[in-house]
């Protein structure tokens, strides 16, 4: 017979304290995004573009469609973030739920829009171009 695990009381809370640190980080980026939706948009649209990752007849264009989904991802709800987020959350270990739903938001709907070409790189190439943006707006 298999033996079960229970962990002891100071191990379930330790695990306890870090689940309500990670949630903390993300519900305190996800409330800073209405401070920096212009800057932050303008900035992930110019470095895809930059680097070649996004294919693109409008950059203005993509920028507004950061700006709308900064701006829906700020009113999400936590089923609709994760809901969006799940297909990309192997990527990488501890993924930015920020970067993360941009990242989705990249591989699944801008790729649809009348202003882009083509999309180039892989998922992991494209999240870390976002991250770098979103760590300089999103301390």
């Amino acid at each position: 017979m298999a033996k079960v695990f229970r962990p002891s009381s100071q191990e379930s809370r330790i695990l306890s304290r870090i689940e309500s640190n990670k949630e903390h980080a993300k519900r305190q980026a996800i409330g800073q995004i209405p401070d920096v939706v212009d800057a932050l948009a303008n900035a992930v649209a110019m470095k895809l573009v930059e680097n070649g990752l996004v294919e693109t007849t409008n950059k203005n264009g993509i920028q507004e469609q950061f700006v709308q989904c900064l701006e829906k991802l700020a009113k999400a709800d936590d089923f609709d973030i994760e809901y969006a987020t799940a297909p990309f959350a192997r990527v990488v270990a501890h993924p930015h739920t920020v970067t993360l739903y941009l990242t989705a938001f990249v591989l699944e709907k801008l790729i649809k829009h009348k202003d882009v070409i083509d999309i180039f790189g892989s998922d992991l190439d494209i999240y870390t171009c976002i991250h770098k943006q979103v760590l300089k707006h999103l301390p």
